[in-house]
């Protein structure tokens, strides 16, 4: 998704800008009005030099508020409106002992807007960064319902399985990942150092040397020579795909490419719909009409590909088709999900049969993770034989001939 800069009016008439992410515009400016904003201006953001330094800034607690510190942020709300705290008494404490300087600056933006008259739901929508439009959407309805605390319950919850669901898969990928570094590491520490050893060993042999052989040999020495060649080239490759994702197009191709990956995309897949099911049973019981709530709950899931999948349900329920069916023709549940789904329906209990869908993924996906590492190892073990053959032959025929030649 691109992002773009707007300016626009709230329900109490003040002027409110920020950036936000959309496929266009207009879908943007779509989503103000859900927010009860009316859009002035939308702009494409300008990105340059503003980008570059975000993951240090994030890293030193200077860029946008991570996950932790809005779902801590969640749990505080809730246990502060359930005590009938007062909300500017309490906004106020929680600034002052956040420890995430860019989570006080957010308070401090939120307390003022509070204290400019903009209701609380509004003031959030200013940092689309921090809080996204579905976290908008639960405050506004528990603030027009009176059932704010029980959207910050629901939120709390929301947010504690988007973070299990992220250090579950981050656990999972943690030893392969470490596992090819090593290898990439070794692989480069032969190229540049070991190999040329070799090759100087060898040089008198000339083109006598096995073709394997000299084609090892012309790498590393390229290796040895270029090496800040190599880095820059890798270094631009990296920032060209980075950009390149951040395109609309770009996020949606890679975001289809990785459900692809063997054995990790359909896990991914997966906690996604995870994901969704358990949000959507959350915004079901917080009284977010069933349109708008599945158009915020595809925009949650994490990958553009299948929120834009997921978006044909909210196109059906448009057309007064049920969810099941709907559900159906995206073709990315299976029968039994179908079947609860359905069942959810008639039964007037959707909510309760999509936590169930939920849980039913979420098991799943726990019993493929615990498995990952067991399900990857075959494919490094394969690839680190590879690259150990092709080394050995290439290093060492030369020496074969050699002992083939004192036979003789």
């Amino acid at each position: 998704m691109a992002r773009f800069s707007y300016r626009a009016r709230s329900a109490s008439g003040e002027v409110v800008s920020g950036t936000l992410d959309g496929e266009s515009a207009g879908a943007v400016a779509s989503r103000l009005i859900d927010l009860g904003i009316t859009p002035v201006e939308v702009t494409p953001a300008r990105e340059e030099g503003v980008t570059s330094g975000r993951p240090l800034r994030r890293i030193l607690g200077r860029g946008h508020p991570l996950l932790d510190d809005v779902l801590l942020f969640s749990r505080q709300m809730h246990a502060l409106v359930r005590a009938g705290v007062p909300l500017l008494r309490g906004l106020t404490g929680l600034r002052d002992s956040a420890r995430n300087e860019a989570m006080r600056r957010v308070l401090d933006d939120v307390l003022e807007s509070l204290a400019a008259g903009q209701d609380l739901a509004a003031s959030l929508a200013r940092h689309p960064e921090t809080f996204s439009p579905l976290y908008v959407s639960l405050v506004r309805v528990g603030e027009n319902s009176g059932t704010l605390e029980k959207s910050f319950q629901f939120l709390h919850q929301y947010l504690g399985l988007e973070r299990r669901t992220r250090n579950q898969i981050k656990s999972a990928l943690r030893y392969p990942v470490i596992v090819v570094v090593a290898i990439m590491a070794a692989m480069a520490v032969l190229t540049i150092f070991v190999i040329p050893a070799f090759g100087r060993l060898y040089h008198h042999f000339g083109d006598k040397l096995p073709l394997p052989t000299r084609i090892i040999f012309a790498i590393s020495m390229f290796a040895a020579h270029y090496w800040w060649l190599i880095l820059g080239l890798v270094g631009l490759a990296v920032w060209g795909f980075w950009a390149w994702k951040r395109t609309p197009k770009g996020r949606l191709a890679w975001d289809r490419y990785k459900l692809r990956i063997p054995v990790v995309g359909s896990i991914l897949e997966r906690a996604a719909l995870g994901r969704f099911a358990r949000t959507f049973a959350i915004i079901q019981r917080a009284g977010v009409p069933l349109v708008q709530g599945v158009a915020l709950v595809a925009e949650s899931v994490g990958n553009a590909h299948l929120g834009r999948r997921l978006l044909e349900i909210r196109d059906g329920i448009e057309r007064g088709v049920s969810v099941a069916v709907t559900a159906s023709a995206t073709n990315l549940f299976p029968g039994l999900v179908l079947q609860m789904i359905q069942v959810g329906e008639e039964t007037g209990a959707l909510d309760d049969m999509l936590d169930e869908v939920g849980l039913f993924y979420e098991e799943e996906v726990d019993y493929d993770l615990a498995r990952l590492s067991s399900l990857l190892e075959p494919i490094l073990l394969g690839f680190l034989a590879m690259v150990v053959l092709v080394l050995a032959l290439g290093v060492y025929l030369p020496i074969w001939d050699l002992y083939q030649l004192a036979q003789r």
